[in-house]
């Protein structure tokens, strides 16, 4: 067997449920990255990881109800989001997240233990499963997705100022409470459409990851943007390759490749930089 075949395994890209895997995958890594260059712009990365988890209770509390998990899973993102909005400032966002993350976890044990048993679905939000996106998934990511472009083309320029230079974006009349509501609930949109592939416990890195290694590498705020995407969809077609290879689970694999991407933007820095004080003439 070749290593082509070895690599890309016959089904990698014709069976039904690797498609959809294709399809949601792609459109999850674009939309986490576009929130994630936010989050990293406000340094909010425990917000990324905080969420994700947070949202674990809702799909917990639905398989106890009976009903259906990415449902539960939305409503908890929103409602995660909503209350470290309502109960603290970008200040003291640490203590407040920390705390709605903490409520929501022992909601989400409750729930488990109500239930009796960890059931197959909700093994599968923990950790992410590429076998177990339907068509109907795929709609529904592609539609966040489509949700999530238009709130960051209305919203760009004012979230931006909000981002790096919040008092000044107050001064130009950028509502500072109202920007720092619509961005977590962008995280909560991104959780939402994350969490079925890569799993509660690691969709902050496709979060935090692409966006942090495109710091490095992009010149402006619009480079930055575009590179993330670029990283993360990488990033998520390369995990699903060795996912399907080894039947390790994708969350794995996105944790280790946008890792890999972070230090090559860091040791890319580091080079520009020697080159840069190289080109330099003495004083």
């Amino acid at each position: 067997m070749g290593l082509w075949q070895t690599l890309f395994p016959s089904g990698l890209f014709t069976a039904s449920f690797m498609q959809n895997a294709w399809l949601a995958g792609t459109a999850v890594a674009a939309l986490s990255a576009l929130v994630g260059f936010f989050v990293v712009l406000r340094g909010a990365t425990f917000v990324a990881h905080a969420v994700p988890r947070a949202s674990f209770a809702g799909a917990a509390g639905a398989v106890l109800a009976g009903g259906d998990t990415v449902l539960g899973l939305a409503i908890f993102s929103a409602l995660s989001a909503l209350g470290m909005a309502a109960l603290g400032t970008r200040r003291d966002q640490g203590q407040t997240t920390a705390l709605v993350l903490m409520a929501a976890l022992g909601l989400g044990s409750l729930f488990l233990a109500l239930g009796g048993a960890y059931a197959p679905e909700v093994y599968a939000l923990l950790f992410g499963q590429i076998v177990g996106i339907g068509r109907m998934d795929v709609y529904a990511i592609l539609g966040l997705l489509l949700l999530a472009l238009a709130a960051t083309a209305l919203l760009y320029r004012p979230l931006l100022w909000s981002s790096v230079a919040p008092d000044v974006a107050e001064a130009k009349g950028v509502p500072r409470r109202r920007m720092e509501i619509l961005f977590l609930l962008l995280v909560a949109l991104a959780a939402t459409a994350a969490v079925p592939i890569v799993g509660a416990l690691l969709s902050f890195s496709l979060m935090v990851g692409p966006a942090a290694a495109a710091a490095y590498f992009g010149r402006s705020p619009g480079q930055a943007l575009g590179i993330a995407v670029l990283i993360g969809i990488l990033s998520i077609w390369l995990s699903l390759v060795f996912a399907y290879d080894t039947g390790l689970p994708v969350g794995f694999f996105v944790a280790a490749v946008t890792a890999v991407f972070y230090g090559l933007g860091r040791l890319w820095a580091h080079l520009w930089q020697i080159e840069r004080g190289r080109g330099q003439v003495p004083v």
